[in-house]
């Protein structure tokens, strides 16, 4: 007999997920530099809000998500692998919020209000493997 609440358990990614088009996912950008790990949104589980997981393993000079805004706030997070100093981002990523650059090296979350503009996204060097999720109440990534 099936778990009553099974359904509410996600361990896997979003089979044929669609991704915007300032969202860059092709070979050359991609290739053995990340892995998506798991992705919840309202058509996985009706009702849900938008989440994202990623590994990174290897960093690029090109940007893996282009300037956007989203109708709904949203979090964005970065953490590090090194047991030792937690803090430690393992590498360094490049985050534009409106018109300001910001690299980031140590362990982070980037709260983006509803409206702001942020990105490019580029995952400039890892050393250790980084965690990046991201998470919006909008039931939907767009």
């Amino acid at each position: 007999m099936a778990a009553k609440y099974g359904k509410y358990i996600i361990t896997g990614g979003q089979s044929g997920l669609k991704l915007p088009s300032y969202r860059w996912d092709s070979a050359e950008v991609a290739a053995g530099k990340h892995t998506r790990l798991l992705y919840l949104d309202n058509e996985v589980i009706k009702g849900a809000f938008y989440v994202e997981c990623v590994w990174y393993w290897k960093g690029s000079e090109q940007p893996i998500v282009g300037a956007h805004t989203h109708p709904f706030d949203e979090v964005i997070a970065f953490l590090g692998t090194n047991r030792k100093d937690p803090q430690d981002l393992c590498g360094e990523v490049e985050l534009w919020l409106e018109d300001e650059k910001h690299i980031l090296t140590k362990s982070c979350l980037v709260f983006v209000p509803k409206g702001m503009k942020h990105c490019p996204l580029i995952i400039r060097r890892v050393d250790r493997p980084i965690f990046h999720f991201t998470t919006g109440p909008g039931g939907k990534y767009e």
